[in-house]
């Protein structure tokens, strides 16, 4: 019986180990399309970063000369700054927002599936679409200023989108509006999948409200917070849709942002060395920052 069990166990095993194999197979295509689609495009760019590539005539090795020109250009710090601004604002505010209207939503309230569904609409709207309607929006004499002028509000109406000083503010309010729902729905995720029974424990100890979000609701709310932070973080850094079409930068440089300067010195100018410069920069940003965001979140998720 012994000498019968024994090929008959290790055939089964081969052919589990042959079956086990089958699935790796299928991998070769992504991993191919993977290839062709990402890392051959993101090398190619890091390479040309160091170049004066045109786009028709070869390249010619420069080394850190773009990067340089990078530094002493006066646009594109601004454009960092804008960018650094944009991403810090609409990481705090949005997400804070979104907390909110998932606290206020997580109720009992009758029309809260009517209101969830009001608040995440926006974000099915494409960016270019959401550009246009808050461009006009803000245009002189247009629906925002009707509606200050009816509330007897006019003297602040403003030039939204062609004051230096308030353009940036303006479009960062577009993109809150945009966006706001998206960490909504995280946290409200979050919020329903905390026990009922420790709020109804924490009520028992004599617990408030303020009490019950603090020491029950933000320490279980950890998870959500990175992923909503880390979302908004990576898609604010790399805002470019909603600046190209509602003031494509202006007025002057009160609006560009790494992503719009990177599109017009390269596809624009067709200086696409230094384009590729610019990109390979935002790139390092955008990983450094948000892997220092998670890195700080994660640590309070430990904490907690």
């Amino acid at each position: 019986m012994g000498l019968r069990r024994s090929p008959v166990r290790g055939s089964t095993g081969g052919r589990r180990g042959r079956l086990h194999l089958v699935p790796q197979w299928f991998l070769i295509p992504a991993l191919i399309f993977y290839g062709v689609v990402v890392l051959y495009p993101s090398i190619s760019g890091a390479y040309y970063s160091f170049t004066d590539w045109k786009g028709g005539a070869a390249a010619s090795w420069t080394g850190l000369e773009n990067f340089q020109r990078l530094i002493e250009d006066e646009a594109a710090v601004a454009s960092l700054r804008n960018t650094l601004l944009i991403a810090i604002t609409l990481t705090l505010v949005q997400t804070f927002l979104g907390l909110l209207l998932a606290l206020a939503l997580n109720t009992a309230i009758r029309s809260r599936n009517l209101l969830r569904t009001l608040f995440f609409a926006p974000m099915m709207l494409p960016p270019i679409i959401t550009g246009l309607l808050w461009q006009y929006i803000y245009v002189p004499g247009g629906p925002l200023d009707t509606v200050l002028s009816t509330l007897g509000l006019s003297g602040l109406s403003q030039s939204w989108l062609g004051d230096s000083d308030i353009a940036l503010w303006s479009i960062i309010g577009s993109v809150i509006w945009h966006h706001v729902g998206m960490s909504m729905v995280i946290y409200l995720a979050g919020l329903q999948r905390i026990p009922e029974e420790l709020y109804e424990a924490a009520a028992l100890d004599g617990a408030g409200a303020v009490r019950r979000f603090w020491s029950v609701t933000r320490p279980l709310l950890g998870q959500a917070t990175t992923i909503a932070t880390a979302l908004t973080m990576t898609a604010s850094l790399k805002l470019f849709d909603q600046v190209f079409v509602m003031t494509g930068g202006g007025p002057g440089v009160s609006t560009q942002t790494l992503s719009l300067i990177m599109y017009k010195e390269a596809f624009v100018y067709g200086n696409y060395g230094y384009g590729s410069a610019i990109a390979l920069i935002l790139t390092m940003i955008v990983a450094f920052i948000v892997y220092l965001q998670m890195s700080v979140t994660r640590r309070g998720e430990v904490e907690a």
